[in-house]
């Protein structure tokens, strides 16, 4: 079978990042605020900062339509890296992720850092994303995506409970297993380079370098597609900072661009994983 349905040249598949409402806040239990990242500010004091809760807000109340309109109208089926507790609270969201036929994969219970949790903590971490998102979506996550930091135990943990991939990895534009934990767990590569987060961390990085970035990235893997070697694309977006009126055009002038090809297989993580693993047996 060849790897991609259609004979296409590249699988690309869109993420939305939905973090919002499930950052560090002291109103949750959290020793300090979420950062300011794009201030540079980080408040010392635990006080609760309402005016960067707000910040992140946006992307619930105004970047999210903007992003499910654009997805609706290209026909486009994303995954959904979801914080548990972000959809919880975004009751509106959820709703159009299902009827719109998208994918939710795991990003944490709440969006936290792993990385110093014992074994127990993250186990509980991960059962308590999964029921979450099991309750608000209708359906369990097969994938997950840490904060960045996951621990020698995360994918273990992965395994045992039920999660077909993990997202944590950088290193190749194809998926593979991987058997560290002694049960093989199919490994999808995600990407920084070509992630808005850029723009919240520096906001004079400009949607037009962001964009022509991406489909040079886009252009490049369909390029080596076309000469027998079909690779994946992964693209990772943010609603409250896609979604900002100033960057929201670039999103929409990407997926303009790659639905207009025929050779290229849009689809979610989880149906890539699948079709990868079909073709590629678990060793």
């Amino acid at each position: 079978m060849s790897l991609w349905p259609g004979d296409a040249k590249l699988a690309l598949s869109i993420v939305v990042n939905v973090e919002e409402g499930a950052e560090a806040n002291i109103a949750d239990g959290d020793r300090g605020p979420e950062p300011v990242d794009e201030l540079g500010i980080t408040l010392k004091k635990p006080v609760r900062n309402y005016g960067n809760e707000s910040n992140y807000q946006y992307g619930i109340k105004a970047g999210a339509p903007r992003v499910m309109d654009l997805l609706d109208q290209y026909g486009v089926a994303a995954t959904f890296t979801a914080a548990a507790v972000a959809l919880e609270r975004a009751p509106n969201l959820v709703a159009r992720i299902v009827e719109g036929g998208h994918e939710v994969c795991a990003h944490g219970h709440r969006w936290v850092h792993q990385f110093h949790m014992s074994e127990a903590k993250e186990r509980e971490f991960i059962q308590s994303a999964v029921s979450s998102i099991r309750q608000t979506v209708g359906e369990r996550p097969f994938g997950w995506l840490s904060r960045y930091l996951l621990t020698e135990n995360t994918r273990r943990l992965l395994v045992e409970e039920g999660f077909s991939y993990h997202m944590d990895d950088y290193s190749d534009d194809l998926p593979f297993w991987n058997n560290d934990s002694g049960k093989p767990i199919v490994i999808m590569p995600y990407a920084l380079d070509s992630n808005d987060m850029k723009m919240w961390t520096d906001p004079a990085y400009t949607p037009d370098a962001w964009l022509k970035y991406a489909i040079d990235t886009f252009e490049w893997l369909v390029k080596e597609g076309e000469s027998g070697a079909p690779k994946m694309m992964s693209l990772g977006v943010h609603l409250r900072i896609i979604g900002r009126p100033g960057r929201i055009g670039a999103f929409d002038a990407f997926l303009r661009h790659v639905t207009a090809r025929r050779d290229v297989w849009i689809a979610t993580r989880k149906n890539i994983r699948d079709r990868w693993a079909e073709a590629n047996p678990a060793p």
